[in-house]
This record gives structure tokens, C-alpha cells and sequence, in this order.
């Protein structure tokens, strides 16, 4: 899977830097840049952190802040410890705050949590290496897993001011006089970094039930077009999503074994709309869509189970009733149908010569006219025949019973 997808991931990693929305500057006093990653680390991901770590060295920033909500990553090893010493050997003080309430940083992430020059959490979180068990807020901090208890991304970012990072005093708070008693209040500006829409795009394709999301609806959505007179809207729209599966299939430990039994699903639902009732087909199809969804992924990754139930009911629903109806009334053949077009006039969508794509009764259709009366883009054509679900045509003008007429 990972091998034939590699164009893939090559396109989007081109594509990605230029994805990036640049973050939000202000003022002239200095700034932190604060990142936000959630989900699984991903290449997008990845990118994302180190393109924002160059900026703010660039920029001067007073460090860079990672809000982090993480419980595992898709990237190698090696490009996990890259990442992780680009954040210890940054010419900006690089933070990390695991939160808010309820967030974690569990397995890869908190490699990286290890390797930021000062790292915090918020009460209600917790951090570990995936393999004993996590620590909470409190443990992380006694035992110097982590340096601060900070309940919010404010506190975090004022609790920096007057911390020494590689030799540098950072000034990021400043104590006010009020009320009953002192409290500190941020010096500096927060500059909220995101990555563009394409990027997001990506990174949200390359979560688990997504990507099984998308392949499943693509795949339906090809299946419907392939009773449909033409291209239309749901041919884009199982493109779109079938390319945005792709990606996120070969960043994600995808079994190919799984993604054969999704398409062999996909095959014997086809087989029994075509024949117009659902039978063994249905059936094995059912089964095999079932053992997919469960195995699709490796490194205990998977689709949640709302992920599935939804997907294999509205699949089964979709194949079984929705889909041969929807068939039945497109192709029904009584004489009130079909066969009634007969005579009908329609005019030529796609050039027929001597097989193309024309317009009856606001509806495409293929048609067929003899290869002696082509009939060209816009022109006019009469209905002469049917053949199963192919018009037979010819035109206005000119054809077989305007001859026999004269």
C-alpha cells in the first residue's frame, strides 16, 4: 500500500510548506508563537512544527509554545527523533504544554515532550512512553517528568518569565499590583500559528476513521455512477474522496489485505444491484466489509466503533434498498418508460459518432447512431430504439425516416 501510494505523499509533501497559513504577527513588543497540534503526528504535522520553530527563529520570537493533545504518530522512527532534535537544538526556546483538561501526550508524542527546553501540563492530563502506565499532572511534576502545573495556556506562557533557556533569561510575565494581592499578567504578544486548509485537509484525511470514511463513501459513490447515464456530480465526488483516502491510507499502517476485502465488498454489491435484488452476494459482501473495517489498520490503530457501525449500516442500507430503487426508477422499461421515448426529440450533449452522450427528457443518456450520420455537439436527434441502456439515435435532419419520406 505504502509503495503504490508514494507519488501521493511525495505530492503533498511538495505542497504542504506552501499550505501553511503564516501566523498572525502584532505590535512591536516581543512574541510567542504558540502551535496547536491534536491528533496523531503526521508528516503534515511534523512539517507544520519545524516550518513554525524556523519562523520564530527568524522573526526573534521570545519562544515557541506547543499546545499538544496527542495519543500516538504515524512517522518513523527516524523522522520522530529528527523532529524531536530540531526541538532541543532550536535557536528559539521551544515549550510544550500538554492540555487542555483531558488532553495527553502518550507514545510518540511525548518524545517530544522529553525533548522541549521547558515542558508543563494542566491539571486532568497525562503523559508516558505507551508502554507502563501514564503519569498525571501531579506525579509528572514530582518526579521532574515535566517542570510545571499550569491550568491554562496563559499561565504556561506567563510561568516561562524568568526561566533560563541555553543561556537566555526568558521575559514573558511581569508582576501587577491589584486587588487583594499580586498577580502577573503577560509582556509579550501571542502569535497563534495554524496550518492552511490543504494542510488540515490532509492532516484531518490522515485520521484513522476518516480515511476509512472516505474510502468506503468513494468507493459507493463509484459504484452509483456506474448506473447512471454520464459523469456527474457523484463521479467528482468519489474522486475527491477517494484521492484524500489514498493519503491518508499510506501514512496510516494500512493493511493491503483489509483494502482488498473493502473492494471485493464493493464488487459483490455491485453484482447484486445489477440484478436488481439483494442474494449471496450481499451477503459475502456484508461479511467482508465487516472484517475490513476491524483489520483495516496495524499498531492498534482503528476506526472508532461509531465509525464502523455507521459505515456498515448506511453501506448495507445504501446497497440493499436505497441503491436498487434509485435503479429500478432510473431504467424501469413498462411502457411508460423507456420504451416510450421512442419518437422523443433530445439534443446531442457529447458528439455521437457513432456512440456518445445525449439529452432526452432533461436526463443523459449514451446513445448510438450509424456511423453514415454522426451527429455533432448541440445538434438536434431523434429517438429511433433502444438497446438495453443505450439510446439509439439519429438526427433530425437527414437520418433513416426523413429518406423515407422523400
Amino acid at each position: 500500500m505504502r509503495t503504490l501510494l508514494t507519488p501521493i505523499i511525495a505530492l503533498t509533501a511538495l505542497l504542504a510548506p506552501f499550505a501553511l497559513a503564516a501566523p498572525a504577527g502584532a505590535g512591536g513588543r516581543s512574541h510567542v508563537d504558540v502551535v496547536e497540534v491534536v491528533g496523531l503526528i503526521d508528516p503534515i504535522q511534523v512539517d507544520f512544527i519545524g516550518r513554525t520553530v524556523d519562523d520564530a527563529e527568524e522573526d526573534g520570537a521570545e519562544a515557541v509554545v506547543v499546545q499538544l493533545n496527542s495519543g500516538g504518530g504515524v512517522i518513523p522512527e527516524p523522522q520522530l527523533e529528527d523532529l524531536a532534535e530540531r526541538l532541543r537544538r532550536a535557536r528559539v526556546p521551544v515549550a510544550i504544554w500538554v492540555g487542555p483538561n483531558g488532553s495527553r501526550a502518550v507514545g510518540p508524542p511525548f518524545r517530544l515532550v522529553l525533548a522541549a527546553s521547558v515542558s508543563g501540563m494542566a491539571p486532568g492530563t497525562r503523559v508516558g512512553n505507551g508502554s507502563e502506565p501514564s503519569l498525571g499532572t501531579a506525579a509528572a511534576v514530582e518526579r521532574g517528568v515535566v517542570d510545571l502545573n499550569a491550568p491554562t495556556l496563559g499561565d504556561f506562557v506567563v510561568a516561562l518569565d524568568g526561566r533560563t533557556v541555553g543561556g537566555r533569561t526568558l521575559e514573558t510575565g511581569d508582576v501587577v499590583l491589584g486587588g487583594e494581592q499580586p498577580r502577573r499578567q503577560p509582556t509579550v504578544d501571542v502569535r497563534l500559528a495554524k496550518p492552511g486548509f490543504f494542510a488540515r485537509l490532509l492532516h484531518t484525511a490522515a485520521s484513522p476513521s476518516v480515511a476509512y470514511l472516505l474510502l468506503v463513501a468513494g468507493l459507493s459513490l463509484v459504484v452509483f455512477e456506474l448506473y447512471t447515464a454520464g459523469i456527474g456530480v457523484a463521479a467528482v465526488t468519489a474522486a475527491g474522496c477517494l484521492v484524500l483516502s489514498c493519503y491518508g491510507l499510506a501514512v496510516l499502517p494500512t493493511r493491503p489485505w483489509a483494502v482488498g476485502l473493502i473492494l471485493l465488498a464493493m464488487f459483490g454489491y455491485a453484482v447484486d444491484v445489477q440484478a436488481g435484488a439483494a442474494r449471496a452476494w450481499t451477503a459475502i459482501a456484508t461479511l467482508a466489509l465487516v472484517a475490513a473495517s476491524f483489520g483495516l489498520y496495524g499498531k492498534g490503530l482503528a476506526p472508532s466503533p461509531v465509525a464502523v457501525a455507521a459505515v456498515v449500516s448506511g453501506t448495507v442500507a445504501l446497497m440493499v434498498a436505497g441503491m436498487p430503487a434509485a435503479v429500478r426508477a432510473r431504467f424501469s422499461t413498462p411502457t411508460i418508460g423507456r420504451e416510450s421515448m421512442v419518437g422523443e426529440m433530445g439534443q446531442a450533449v457529447a458528439a455521437v459518432d457513432p456512440e456518445g452522450t445525449v439529452e432526452v427528457r432533461g436526463a443523459r443518456w449514451r446513445a448510438r447512431t450509424n456511423r453514415a450520420t454522426p451527429v455533432a455537439v448541440g445538434e438536434a436527434v431523434r429517438v429511433v430504439g433502444i438497446d438495453g441502456l443505450l439510446l439509439e439515435v439519429e438526427p433530425q435532419s437527414g437520418g433513416a425516416r426523413d429518406a423515407r419520406r422523400h
